[in-house]
């Protein structure tokens, strides 16, 4: 490990699954409740927007419910001791990493605690309820606002990543269908993965 510089980490919703908050990959398919493409695409939005609101208003509620665990104040103690690089990329959008103490971060697909203005393409912190129609604070208009989440796989990250060179290692509750991409891949909770791999890079210093 001492020859370690930079460090990427992508984290998905195992991670904060550990805290309580639902995955995608609920039974049946379905999130918390709903058909992924009901609630979490553009068309959903154009279709039935007051589902889509009220179904993003109540996740963005129940972000008060839920606290970071081992894994995600483990990245946040790296972030702060780690001297190099270091980016963590997560495809979640809840507030969980930055609440564990990571500065160094990247929401990939959108977070909770934002809205975009469609009237005049401003993102804003937000932390109230959309379904309501407020008004913009940037232009003022009214009803605007939809949530600032997208949903994209990030399924190519260690193809591209072992294409340039990086060695790659996942920390999985269980194997992925990409498990055999990476050069190592160790099995289990994020709450104990996780804290072991920071103490094991940074013991390496």
């Amino acid at each position: 490990m001492t020859d370690i510089r930079n460090i990427v980490v992508l984290t998905g919703a195992g991670i904060s699954a550990e805290s309580g908050v639902p995955t995608f990959r609920g039974p049946d398919g379905l999130w918390e409740g709903h058909r992924v493409e009901d609630v979490a695409t553009p068309e959903a939005f154009r279709r039935d927007p007051d589902l889509v609101l009220d179904f993003y208003d109540k996740r963005r509620a129940a972000l008060a419910t839920v606290e970071p665990n081992a894994a995600h104040t483990a990245l946040g103690r790296l972030d702060a001791a780690w001297e190099g690089a270091l980016l963590i990329v997560t495809q979640n959008v809840d507030d969980l990493h930055e609440r564990g103490g990571a500065g160094r971060l990247l929401h990939m697909h959108g977070e909770l605690k934002s809205g975009w203005c469609l009237y005049c393409d401003r993102r804003m912190p937000f932390d109230g309820t959309m379904r309501s129609r407020p008004a913009c604070p940037s232009c003022g208009e009214a009803g605007r606002i939809r949530p600032d989440v997208v949903v994209y796989p990030a399924a190519g990250f260690v193809q591209t990543a072992k294409y340039c060179g990086a060695r790659t290692l996942e920390l999985n509750l269980d194997p992925s269908e990409g498990s055999h991409l990476f050069d190592e891949s160790r099995m289990g909770p994020a709450g104990e993965l996780v804290p072991a791999w920071v103490e094991e890079v940074l013991a390496g210093r």
